[in-house]
């Protein structure tokens, strides 16, 4: 990592251990306040259990034009991005994405699609729906591959990371306490509970907590829809299409709409905000992360509308060079700090 953003976030990190201002406002000052030494590790890991929400600056005494100039916001997004990106595997993916995320996701995403679109032809076996497109076989053979992927790079990337907080041994309890403070965006309350002040300094709003419950939530019944017709596919020989009142398409359409609202209120909220409190020369690739999320909830909405329409095939070349995008990019993108800022909350438990 770079030195000069981990001495940076050293220096405001010691005037804010003297300060003690800010002791309630989330989960790093508690953890920040327990230390006398920051190590390169101890700052990864304040770092990551920040979420940003930028009341600390709003209400510090030291920011500019006081000589301490502090922005602790931004110091610590620095270094939680830089960690991000040395900690990918393979790094130099994570690195690419975070410099050219825009062009990369557009690049991905159209490539895909035109695979898909190209290998229609052999699909074509007698199927129903979607299998007269691409068949089942085919689908899995390129889907399993890329759902292993991510989970083999996010695990190999969480390993790094639980080495470099020298975080010891792991228990489960630690991981039930960090999912139940996930599962609330409990650091996204703010510290009296009234919000954040993401989008400016005299308002307070619970804008961003909901949004990003409604990506989380969104993106969880995407994902049960896909595991229940795998189980209904091949346990139950209940093979697709599946009717509108089926458990996929229920979970299926729910999920896409929850995952629509709130990636375009996440968007809202990233082009109102101030970037100077967050990474330098992130934002491009947060848009493109939060964007491709937003695509892939799309795009199997419209498939799900359109789908008895002579469009149909087009629209699934679409969707499914969305979704094959979005899980091969994963690691790389955004998405992998919910697993980082999981594994920050289960440290910080254990603590």
């Amino acid at each position: 990592m770079q030195t000069d953003l981990l001495q940076e976030a050293r220096r405001q990190a010691e005037i804010c251990n003297a300060c003690r201002y800010c002791e309630g406002y989330c989960s790093v000052f508690p953890a920040l306040h327990a230390e006398r030494a920051f190590s390169d590790g101890a700052l990864t890991q304040l770092a990551n259990l920040c979420h940003n929400c930028r009341g600390c600056f709003y209400a510090c005494q030291y920011t500019a034009p006081h000589e301490f100039d502090l922005n602790l916001p931004q110091a610590l997004a620095n270094v939680r991005q830089e960690s991000w990106e040395d900690l990918a595997f393979p790094r130099a993916a994570g690195k690419a994405f975070q410099k050219n995320g825009v062009l990369i996701a557009v690049a991905a995403v159209l490539g895909f699609a035109l695979l898909f679109w190209a290998a229609r032809a052999s699909g074509s076996q007698g199927g129903e729906g979607f299998y007269a497109v691409l068949s089942h076989n085919a689908m899995v053979a390129i889907f399993l591959p890329a759902f292993l992927f991510p989970l083999v790079s996010i695990g190999v990337s969480l390993r790094r990371y639980w080495r470099r907080v020298e975080a010891g041994p792991f228990s489960a309890a630690h991981l039930v306490v960090a999912v139940k403070q996930a599962a609330h965006m409990k650091d996204l309350k703010g510290g009296h509970g009234d919000g954040c002040n993401f989008e400016d300094e005299d308002r307070f709003s619970h804008a961003r907590r909901l949004a990003h419950q409604a990506v989380m939530y969104g993106f969880l019944p995407c994902f049960a829809a896909t595991s229940v017709a795998t189980l209904m596919h091949y346990a139950l020989a209940m093979p697709a299409p599946y009717g509108l009142l089926s458990l996929p398409k229920l979970l299926g359409v729910s999920g896409g709409l929850l995952l629509v609202l709130g990636c375009a209120g996440m968007i809202r909220l990233k082009l109102r905000s101030d970037r100077a409190l967050g990474a330098r020369g992130a934002f491009g690739g947060e848009i493109a992360f939060v964007g491709l999320l937003g695509v892939v909830g799309f795009s199997g909405l419209v498939l799900f509308a359109l789908g008895q329409t002579a469009a149909m095939p087009l629209l699934l070349a679409l969707h499914l060079g969305a979704v094959l995008a979005f899980f091969l990019l994963m690691p790389f993108t955004k998405m992998a700090h919910g697993f980082y800022r999981l594994a920050a909350l289960a440290v910080n438990a254990r603590n």
